[in-house]
């Protein structure tokens, strides 16, 4: 109550002060507060100097988390201050928030969490562990959970011989948040007089333990000892000899116990020996005896005061193996004899085992056989091998075998079994044989018609196991009842079960039963005929038979074996469909293909021109003279090679070559005029030939006349048909500067050009009465014009009929030759004017 007090005194004083400095428009005090469960709670919630005057502390509503809070437990303090006071607080821990509610709003103010908890309770139970000259744990429990922040302080303190307790005045205490706390080295010095005390302390109180006295040796726990050696003594069986060394840091003085941890590696089971030593005694030695020969153990040691109560962790474990002795046991043989060949010759396949493994017989290194005639032992022969089994070749002869397993130390005794010669006819001792089987077991029963045999081998495989090796057996001593555990069997499949019976060193003949260890027989009525059978397993071999039976007994019928298939209808169904589908959709997908293979082509692959392959000019980088298209060109009946062609070198000054070509120009025009207006039916062929030394160029009067070709380049000459040579021919030639140009004014400059020539071909064609659509192919841009002339009707009608001539190609444009110009050509098609 009189904090209550303090806090209302501090807000009233303080509110004009926090409207001044505080950066924040509301605040609540006081903030984060831990209490007791159960207890009440009250807040104060101080609005900021922003929200007055239009808003005061009326206007503030209070929640716990989520839920409005009633206006009952509001109090107003003053126009900026509101308090709330919330009873019996049980929350572990929750959220109050101020709001201030205006004009139906509400505007979140400020909020803060609230604890609870409960004071600490008196830690009891102290427990502590001393690890000499390194470390000193103690332990207590702190009762209940108080949900607050708890330190822990534990404090060290010395009884005196009067039984005072005074602190420890150098290093006396340590805290810890948990229930645990160490002092390190080397704050950790031995003493008898010491007791240890806990405090408990959070905001709601505190809490001390009594200071519990503990004697330093009662509670030493040693770091593990550690192994040097585990070995066997030379000469020595069932013995191995441990030596460990003692922890060095210990309390000194004392006396100690230590205790040997051993067992052998085939048994779950261990032994212990214990051993007194003394703190003196740095190494220790202990001969452990009655051991197993030939077989490895495992040692691990571990030590205590004994004047303390925990013994310290086990060390590593070492291992290490007795000494060998020879296998005390015979093997476990048996034989398969295979059938006689006609020869006599005939396989016999030896299988063993060992019989037992405890005691272990060491490290086997081999197996040794021998073998020789009944009749004959000097004739002996001696196999090798580290297999359990083994083929021999034998003749008809009988033949004692016996088989022998070894190690280091010695030989095992020998398993010996005598094989029957061909002509021997064993008797036949075993009356009856039957199966049956139990919850657990198969339990295999006969009758033998020689009490005196005593002994008898089970023999059992899968009636299609076709590999000797695999077969199982075992030995029956005085009993004509084998049992088996069921586990070792396949259920629903067939075994072949033979009985062999012993007698002295020869094996009668078998008895042999066929049986499972679990079937179904299913009963049906007697006039069914038929009868289908389910759940059985996929791809496997199963064998029926139907007995008859009524009150007197039963006949069976001849057993069938069947195999069930891999997959069943279903199976195969629910794989055809999928592939069948996804076979269709193949089909179509292929089927779509094909016929909209150029819809695809243009989408995915679209033709791109390349301008190298055009036919409207040869470039002059792509011409080589190897292109077939060079070698010859055919006029009508006769072709004219590059033999009839010729290049005039450049003897004369430009004016003058220029002028010559002028003259030649306008002559052909004025021929080819007169011979169209004439209406001469056919053009006779004429050379031009300009003379310079002993150098001419051949010109043809059907082809296309050079435009004004610069004096240091050839030229090309190309022919369309008639009306493109009359075309060209009419058109007058001009003068071309060979000057270099840079793109742009090179386009432009063609582009002038081409008006320029686009004049005199309006001249050229009121002539000859054409009229002339021009189009222009972006994509040779300043090469090829692309014309279409349509043909008046009154033209002869041979002129409009007469076929294309193949053009005349001069060799191709000088490579890097300075200030040489290009040739635009003029590509003419004819179609008719109506």
């Amino acid at each position: 109550m009189f904090s209550c007090w303090i806090w209302m005194f501090i807000l009233l004083c303080g509110s004009s002060i926090a409207d001044e400095n505080s950066i924040r428009d509301a605040d609540i005090f006081p903030s984060s507060p831990e209490i007791e469960r159960g207890s009440t709670l009250k807040l104060f919630c101080v609005l900021g100097k922003h929200y007055t005057p239009q808003r005061n502390a009326s206007h503030i509503i209070w929640k716990l988390n989520r839920e409005l809070i009633a206006q009952e437990n509001y109090n107003i303090v003053n126009e900026t201050v509101s308090s709330v006071i919330i009873h019996n607080f049980t929350y572990n821990k929750a959220h109050v928030k101020c709001f201030i509610k205006y004009l139906g709003k509400e505007q979140l103010l400020v909020h803060t969490e609230v604890k609870s908890g409960f004071p600490p309770d008196t830690p009891g139970n102290i427990s502590c562990i001393y690890y000499f000259n390194v470390e000193l744990t103690c332990n207590w429990t702190s009762g209940r959970e108080t949900n607050l922040a708890t330190i822990y302080t534990l404090y060290r303190k010395i009884k005196n011989k009067q039984g005072l307790i005074m602190p420890d005045s150098e290093l006396s205490s340590c805290r810890s948040k948990t229930e645990s706390c160490s002092f390190r080295h080397p704050n950790t010095p031995f003493s008898n007089s010491f007791c240890f005390q806990v405090k408990a302390q959070n905001v709601l109180g505190e809490a001390s333990s009594d200071c519990v006295p503990i004697a330093m040796e009662n509670i030493e726990k040693f770091e593990p000892p550690e192994i040097l050696s585990v070995k066997k003594v030379a000469g020595i069986k069932q013995l191995l000899t441990v030596t460990w060394k003692i922890p060095e840091d210990i309390i000194p003085a004392q006396y100690l116990n230590c205790q040997v941890r051993y067992r052998n590696l085939y048994s779950n089971s261990s032994e212990i020996d214990t051993v007194a030593v003394t703190s003196e005694e740095k190494v220790v030695s202990l001969n452990l005896t009655g051991l197993w020969d030939s077989t490895e153990y495992s040692v691990a040691v571990r030590c205590i005061g004994v004047e303390s109560k925990f013994w310290s962790e086990w060390c590593t474990e070492k291992t290490a193996s007795t000494e060998e002795k020879a296998p005390s046991e015979k093997v476990d043989l048996w034989r398969i004899i295979e059938s006689s060949h006609p020869a006599g010759n005939r396989s016999v396949h030896l299988i063993w085992k060992l019989l037992s493994n405890i005691p272990p017989p060491g490290r086997i290194l081999g197996y040794k056989i021998q073998y020789f005639p009944e009749n004959n032992a000097v004739l002996q022969m001696t196999n090798i091998t580290t297999n359990k089994k083994i083929v021999l070749p034998l003749n008809e002869e009988a033949y004692i075998i016996s088989v022998t397993a070894y190690n280091s130390a010695g030989n095992s005794p020998a398993a010996i079994l005598r094989i029957p010669s061909i002509d021997e006819k064993p008797p036949e001792i075993i009356e009856t044989v039957r199966t049956y089987t139990t919850n657990e077991e198969m339990i295999v029963e006969w009758i033998a018609s020689e009490p005196e045999v005593t002994e008898y081998v089970v023999e059992w495989y899968e009636e299609l196991e076709t590999d000797p090796f695999i077969r199982s057996w075992q030995y029956i001593s005085n009993s004509t009842k084998w049992k088996a555990n069921k586990k070792i069997f396949k259920p629903f499949v067939c075994y072949n079960m033979s009985v062999y019976p012993l007698y002295g060193k020869k094996v009668a003949a078998p008895y042999s039963i066929q049986t499972y260890v679990q079937e179904k027989d299913e009963t049906v009525n007697s006039d069914v005929l038929h009868h289908r059978l389910k759940s059985l397993q996929a791809n496997t071999q199963y064998t029926v038979h139907i007995m008859a039976s009524n009150r007197a007994g039963g006949t069976s019928g001849e057993p069938k074996t069947f195999k069930t298939l891999k997959f069943n209808k279903e199976d195969i169904i629910f794989i055809a469909i999928p592939v069948g589908l996804s076979m269709f959709f193949l089909l179509g997908l292929w089927i779509t293909c094909i016929l909209k293979k150029h819809t695809f082509k243009k989408v995915c692959w679209p033709d791109i021109p390349n301008p190298a392959e055009s036919v409207a000019v040869e470039w002059p980088l792509d011409a080589p003279m190897s292109n077939s298209f060079l070698k010859g060109v055919t006029y009508e009946d006769k072709t004219v090679g590059l033999e009839d062609v010729s290049v005039l070198e450049d003897c004369f000054p430009e004016e003058d070559h220029e002028g010559l070509l002028l003259m030649n120009c306008e002559k052909h025009v004025s021929e080819c005029t007169d011979s169209n207006v004439k209406g001469v039916q056919s053009i006779s062929e004429h050379k031009i030939t300009l003379l310079n030394g002993n150098k001419k160029i051949l010109y043809n009067e059907e082809h296309e006349v050079a435009k004004c070709l610069s004096p240091s380049m050839p030229y090309v000459i190309t022919g369309e048909d008639f009306r493109s040579q009359m075309h060209s021919a009419l058109i007058p030639a001009k003068k071309i500067q060979p000057i270099e140009m840079l793109e742009d004014d090179l386009h432009e400059t063609q582009q002038i050009s081409v008006k320029n020539e686009e004049s005199d071909n309006e001249e050229a064609l009121k002539l000859e009465g054409f009229s002339e659509k021009t189009l222009f192919n972006p994509y040779l841009r300043n090469s090829v014009k692309t014309r279409e002339f349509l043909i008046s009707e009154n033209l002869p009608e041979h002129s409009k009929n007469e076929p294309k001539k193949q053009p005349t190609v001069l060799p191709a444009f000088q490579q890097n030759a300075v200030g040489q110009s290009y040739i635009t050509l003029d590509i003419v098609g004819l179609a008719t004017a109506h």
